[in-house]
């Protein structure tokens, strides 16, 4: 599989979905849309992967080339690629197909378990509970025809599939030590006192454990979403 990785800011990028890119034999080229503004045409690709970032879907004034990314969001699903969208990505991806983004009543910063909905498909395997790692304060519905995979105390959608091959998750499951480093170095000032935000010495001390079981989790979703 070919994949592209569209990315909106430098400190936020595939993470652990490299790692099992490189695993599985896929090949993973990086757009830097933050950068240059350009996508490639997505006539060359199996799957699109798009990445989280600081902004917000609805700041088109500010971000221009948001407009042109829904589009070839939705190009790209209409095509019937392979689509997967983490944070920013994942509301994206809703946005594109018709749902409402809104602030979430709370900023979820940290550590926090997310638990499998009824409606997950069986075909994507998550454990009933599972410690992820969470960085959004805005939400999106679940678009018309997909499945809610997974929720939070704080946040009621955390995922969604659509026909297998459309996967978003609100969560950063592809989260490593040192993405979370690069992030919370970077984004430092939304670490303030709040019922679910955690402290930038809480964020780093998670076991290594933590990120084992959860990029299991990971992994499982992104098989069972590059099959065929």
């Amino acid at each position: 599989m070919k994949m592209l990785c569209i990315k909106h800011i430098g400190f936020e990028g595939p993470g652990a979905i490299a790692q099992w890119a490189q695993q599985n034999g896929h090949e993973l080229d990086i757009a830097p849309l933050y950068h240059d503004h350009h996508l490639p045409s997505p006539e060359g690709y199996d799957a699109i992967l798009i990445m989280g970032g600081p902004m917000n879907v609805y700041e088109e004034d500010k971000y221009p080339w948001l407009a042109k990314e829904k589009s070839y969001i939705r190009g790209a699903i209409a095509s019937g690629k392979h689509v997967l969208g983490v944070c920013l990505g994942a509301q994206l991806i809703a946005v594109s197909m018709g749902a409402k983004i809104t602030a979430n009543e709370n900023k979820e910063i940290g550590w926090f378990p997310i638990n499998r909905t009824e409606d997950c498909p069986t075909t994507f395997s998550m454990p009933k509970t599972l410690k992820v790692f969470h960085w959004h304060g805005d939400t999106f519905e679940i678009p018309q025809g997909a499945h809610r995979i997974a929720s939070s105390d704080a946040c009621f959608n955390q995922g969604f599939v659509h026909h297998s091959k459309v996967l978003a998750l609100q969560c950063h499951l592809e989260m490593t030590p040192e993405s979370l480093t690069l992030l919370a170095t970077s984004c430092s000032n939304e670490l303030v006192h709040a019922p679910y935000i955690q402290n930038m010495e809480r964020l780093q001390r998670e076991p290594a454990e933590t990120y084992q079981l959860m990029h299991q989790a990971l992994y499982a979703l992104l098989d069972a979403w590059a099959r065929k």
